[in-house]
């Protein structure tokens, strides 16, 4: 039996399908723009189409005010961003992120495809990057040695600082060759250890001018640099690779020279009111620990100090009179426990009986006799008096 679908469930079956779709989820396309249409709200409608196809597109505002250039009817370009349908409609069409000229597409494409793969191995990680020092001893410059840059760098330095040590390192910004010498001034600067700071510099430019500064290897050349690196490449609105592994940006070569180094004008401002503060500090300070020393001397302690002594004598004294108060009258309360105790123990001696005239019977084993109903006649027995013990033997019991 056939399922009857409503056109929202079929059409909601057929979003479900496209938006599970793991390749329509991300994807790249290439085609020219027609029936552009920027809305007053900021989004942009338009079609890609090519000799075969055309698809409908929407670019968000959130997403287009991003843009570097603006689109127009018959532009070819490269959109990224996913398929999904538009149920209100009954059509799919394309959700643009990002979007450049095809001329660069290729370019652009390269780059977004590192960017992602170095983000997911950390390249870009907010807590690896290292502190830029406030006061370099030493800068160094890998730039090119002939052109505009070095020149506004160095001015800008000398200028803010005028004794700066700069060191530059001459190496090729532009083409195949430059991408090796970049990092061979990277690593030759962290072997000598004679800079404190890096600057990584080159002036604006195409995509295609900058793009050395999108090699992979000069990203981790970059990333393990001991020495921190400030990547200033191109203009405010140009990014690169090395911008994001650097461990700061700056917009321009010449905002990366303010940012290195502060003015020395500027610092002798601030060590000026600091050492005005300092002293303002100082002395409140001083005010205090005078007050106080003065209170000291005037001290009952300080004006009169063997009274203090004297005071703890007669205490002492005191003490010393409550002690042996105390001892004496301990050792009366025990001497009369004691009296009384041997006046117990005295009335209950054998030997207070035996003074009254009477005896006591042992056998030879020293057992006391209580009774003669054990006794033979002829038995040994040992007599205990007062003064003394004799030995007699039993013979009878008398009635």
């Amino acid at each position: 039996m056939n399922h009857t679908l409503t056109v929202s469930e079929l059409t909601g079956y057929i979003k479900q399908l496209v938006d599970n779709d793991r390749l329509l989820s991300h994807v790249w396309v290439i085609g020219e723009i027609s029936n552009f249409k920027a809305h007053s709200s900021g989004h942009m409608y338009f079609s890609l189409k090519d000799e075969g196809a055309v698809i409908k597109a929407v670019m968000f505002k959130s997403q287009n005010s991003r843009l570097k250039f603006r689109p127009e009817e018959g532009m070819r370009v490269i959109a990224r961003g996913y398929v999904s349908v538009y149920a209100q409609g009954g059509a799919y069409q394309l959700y643009v992120d990002d979007m450049q000229p095809d001329g660069t597409g290729a370019l652009y494409m390269a780059f977004e495809q590192l960017k992602q793969k170095l983000e997911a191995q950390g390249f870009f990680d907010p807590s690896r990057k290292k502190p830029i020092p406030r006061l370099p001893k030493a800068i160094g410059v890998i730039t090119s040695p002939t052109g505009a840059v070095i020149r506004d760098i160095t001015h800008i330095l000398n200028r803010r600082y005028p004794n700066a040590r700069v060191i530059i390192y001459g190496s090729a910004v532009q083409g195949a060759e430059a991408p090796p010498q970049l990092i061979k001034g990277i690593q030759c600067f962290n072997r000598l250890k004679n800079v404190e700071v890096i600057i990584l510099a080159r002036g604006g430019g195409s995509l295609e001018d900058l793009w050395p500064f999108n090699d992979e290897g000069l990203a981790r050349a970059i990333l393990e640099s001991e020495i921190p690196i400030i990547s200033a490449v191109g203009h405010e609105t140009d990014y690169s690779i090395s911008d994001f592994v650097a461990d700061l940006r700056a917009p321009t070569p010449s905002a990366a020279a303010e940012m290195v180094m502060p003015e020395k004008e500027a610092l002798k401002q601030e060590l000026m009111k600091m050492e005005r503060r300092l002293s303002v500090s100082l002395k409140h300070r001083l005010n205090k620990e005078r007050e106080r020393l003065l209170r000291l001397k005037n001290s009952r302690s300080l004006q009169r100090p063997l009274e203090a002594i004297n005071q703890k004598r007669l205490r002492l004294d005191m003490l010393e009179q409550q002690l042996i108060s105390h001892s004496r009258s301990k050792v009366e309360k025990t001497r009369a426990a004691l009296q009384l105790a041997a006046g117990k123990l005295n009335a209950l001696s054998p030997l207070t009986v035996l003074s009254r005239g009477y005896a006591v019977v042992h056998d030879l084993k020293g057992e006391v006799i209580k009774s003669t109903k054990h006794l033979k006649p002829g038995d040994p027995l040992r007599i205990t008096v007062k003064d003394g013990r004799f030995e007699v033997s039993y013979t009878k019991e008398i009635p």
